[in-house]
């Protein structure tokens, strides 16, 4: 008995220690009226700038981008480029190429174009220089370059202090660092960890489940068809062992046993596994519409666009 209960406490503390915070994966649905309402941070062309050729280039290409046809407003915006508009217009088409690389999900090519342009050294006079910080910020969390993110947050810290608060926050409910949102002050955090508190299944629970039962653990994250797969194929292979040891085969014994214990060791880690799986889906499920009602998206506390 004693050897029984050495091997069940071996196995309970040697795939999870802890309860595990979710890694969720949250993305917010964006319409294409959104960014339409928003008003452009720079002013319309003059008629004779409208007349030139970079000037009809532009037109064409900002029509694109407010339509959200990105591939065709970023070709745009650079024959615009090229066909050599004053400085203070070619700054302003560059935001509009970083702008439509951002919305379209490259983010890497957004910091390139901000590091490698006059971006990199607008001042805070450009009307939508918080909507530059917040984007940039957020692309580089999206590449984990974290240095570089939170230098940038430190630099909105002092311009925008309730903006960076907002970032800061965002970033833990995306991350779901369970412990940091514990402490926020924020009535609907608070509402949205209740839930969640009463929804997640326990990782701990359903690799004990699966520690007796083979099965169970499975059958408790609501996965059935993995339950019964898992219970029939541990019976097998454990019926199997013990013919072959009560017939004297000791080697085809030894074979089924290992198989077995294959079997048995990865179903407790697997019932663990599908249990933070679970809870993943729980948080997505709970945390997705509050961040857009509350505008905690990054992309979603831009005030500028086209």
């Amino acid at each position: 008995m004693n050897k029984i209960t050495f091997l069940l406490l071996f196995v309970l503390t040697a795939c999870y220690h802890a309860e595990s915070d979710p890694t969720p994966k949250i993305n917010t649905a964006l319409q294409d009226r959104y960014f339409k309402n928003l008003p452009s941070p720079f002013s319309p062309l003059s008629p004779s700038e409208r007349g030139k050729d970079w000037g009809k280039e532009y037109q064409i290409a900002l029509s694109f981008a407010r339509e959200l046809d990105l591939y065709q407003a970023l070709t745009g915006f650079k024959r615009a480029e090229y066909l050599t508009p004053p400085p203070e217009r070619h700054l302003e088409i560059d935001y509009n190429i970083f702008m439509c690389y951002y919305i379209g999900g490259k983010y890497a090519e957004a910091i390139y174009t901000f590091e490698n342009t006059g971006l990199r050294s607008v001042s805070s006079s450009l009307p939508a220089h918080q909507d530059l910080l917040v984007t940039l910020y957020d692309c580089y969390l999206r590449v984990d370059l974290h240095e570089k993110a939170d230098r940038v947050l430190s630099y909105i810290q002092q311009l925008y202090p309730d903006t960076a608060e907002k970032l800061f926050l965002s970033g833990e409910l995306i991350q779901g660092n369970i412990s940091a949102l514990e402490k926020s002050s924020e009535p609907a955090v608070q509402t949205l960890l209740a839930h969640y508190n009463k929804e997640k299944k326990s990782i701990k629970t359903a690799q004990l489940f699966n520690t007796f039962i083979p099965g169970s653990g499975y059958l408790y994250v609501g996965q059935t068809q993995s339950a019964l797969t898992s219970f029939f194929l541990n019976g097998l292979f454990i019926w199997a062992s013990v013919h072959f040891f009560q017939h004297g085969n000791m080697a085809a014994g030894a074979i089924f046993t290992s198989f077995e214990t294959g079997w048995y060791f990865g179903g407790i880690y697997g019932a663990g596994q599908e249990a933070k799986f679970y809870n993943e889906r729980v948080y997505e499920r709970l945390i997705t519409p509050m961040m857009n009602e509350k505008r905690l998206f990054p992309i979603l506390m831009i005030t500028h666009a086209f």
